[in-house]
């Protein structure tokens, strides 16, 4: 099984963002830190959803259970609906992706069990000051 933890950080409403993604298990520890561009930390967050599950499917992982400290990206997979259209094209990749895992769960966290996910999105918009 793939313990996936997913995060984004925005610097402002709409400011530099960038994602985190930390993978562990089955061998694996990866680290991803991303600059995404100028958005805002919803769409930050979706971004860092799709490019989490782009990698878990790369992996072949058929067991995947991911974790993110964003209550609409975690609410939006559950009931597979977004309200906002501005986000529904990246659920709908990542409905898409979440097709090809036999078994997928996600679980919202509070922000202090999502600290390696969040340095990393920190990170990837330092790294770009």
């Amino acid at each position: 099984m793939l313990e996936i933890y997913i995060d984004a950080a925005s610097a402002g409403n709409l400011g530099k963002s960038g994602i985190g993604i930390y993978i562990k298990g089955e061998g694996h520890q990866i680290k991803i830190s991303e600059y995404i561009g100028v958005t805002n930390n919803h769409i930050a967050e979706f971004t860092a959803l799709v490019r989490a599950l782009e990698e878990a499917v790369k992996l072949g992982s058929n067991l995947i259970s991911m974790r993110s400290d964003s209550k609409i990206v975690v609410s939006s997979v559950e009931k597979a609906y977004v309200k906002n259209e501005e986000f529904k094209p990246y659920l709908a990749r990542a409905l898409q992706l979440i097709e090809e895992i036999d078994l997928f769960f996600i679980k919202w966290i509070p922000d202090n069990q999502n600290k390696a996910a969040d340095a990393l999105a920190r990170q990837a918009i330092q790294n770009q000051k």
